[in-house]
């Protein structure tokens, strides 16, 4: 089971999970607390109920490269295309726009 860390605009917004029946992503309660928060996705309401899909949520799902730059970080940190949360977890740390995904070693 991997875990990580989802960043929205450098703040703790919540955390993804990969299970044995998919993944789950839960909002971070001191998230929710802020006033005038924005969820993460707009396919990811803000809620404190978790998350579920079976397959990778697609909006992180968007966050991993394609193409050329797909190739290299295979290459590179030897990743399978299909361990979508091992290409998040390399590739995601600094992505462009407000959402960053970090490992959550704990």
């Amino acid at each position: 089971m991997r875990k990580a860390k989802v960043y929205m605009q450098k703040e703790l917004a919540g955390y993804l999970t990969e299970t044995d029946d998919g993944y789950e992503f839960l909002y971070d309660m001191n998230y929710l607390t802020i006033s005038k928060v924005k969820p993460v996705s707009l396919t990811l309401p803000l809620q404190e109920k978790t998350h579920f899909s079976k397959t990778m949520f697609p909006f992180f799902d968007g966050l991993i490269p394609e193409g050329w730059l797909l190739e290299i970080a295979e290459k590179n940190w030897k990743l399978n295309a299909w361990d979508r949360m091992g290409l998040l977890l390399a590739c995601c740390k600094d992505c462009i726009g407000a959402v960053s995904i970090e490992e959550d070693n704990t």
